[in-house]
């Protein structure tokens, strides 16, 4: 009998064994998590602002103690008086230049006048008059007008890159803080070129 006996013993222990690893299948098959679906969204596409107007050349004229006195040269918007310098081949060796500002930017029609040492100057350099060129104004310059404060000429020179030169008066309306009024002020102040 004890051979029956543990042989039951081995066959029942066999079973529960058995039962045992096909109840833990079950268990993993019936929690086994569901599968993660990954979905990559690309970004959203963003949009590419307008090309904004290219201002176009300015000329100016040159006289005075230059390699070639007494030209008009084409230079590209916003240059300095030392570009139109060495547009004309550059100065003399008799130019007076502590009376010459290099760096001052040109606006179209200037004239550039380089003294001889010793010249008494009838012409200034450069000629731009008491008018704003909004259009290429600086921040300073913009802020020498009547009622135009830092914050406002930082909106007319952020409003002109995002939407392209003034082309009028009417134009100078879209930008936020001014007016009807202060269009009348401003009207024989300023031009579009």
């Amino acid at each position: 009998m004890n051979d029956d006996s543990s042989s039951r013993g081995v066959i029942v222990a066999f079973v529960i064994v058995t039962l045992a690893i096909i109840g833990g299948i079950a268990l993993l098959v019936s929690t086994r998590p569901e599968p993660v679906h990954i979905t990559i969204n690309p970004p959203v596409p963003t949009t590419t602002p307008d090309p904004t107007a290219t201002p176009p050349p300015i000329q100016v004229y040159i006289t005075g103690a230059v390699a070639a006195p007494e030209t008009v040269v084409s230079l590209p918007a916003g240059s300095r008086v030392q570009d139109a310098l060495d547009a004309a081949g550059g100065v003399t060796d008799n130019a007076d230049l502590e009376r010459v500002n290099p760096a001052g930017i040109l606006r179209d029609g200037d004239q550039i006048h380089v003294p001889v040492i010793g010249e008494t100057v009838r012409i200034a350099t450069p000629v731009g008059g008491d008018l704003v060129r909004v259009n290429t104004a600086t921040q300073e310059e913009l802020e020498t007008l009547p009622g135009v404060g830092p914050a406002l000429a930082q909106r007319i020179i952020d409003y002109r890159e995002e939407n392209g030169p003034f082309t009028d008066l009417e134009a100078l309306d879209g930008v936020s803080g001014i007016g009807p009024r202060m269009l009348e002020e401003l009207e024989a102040l300023i031009v579009f070129d």
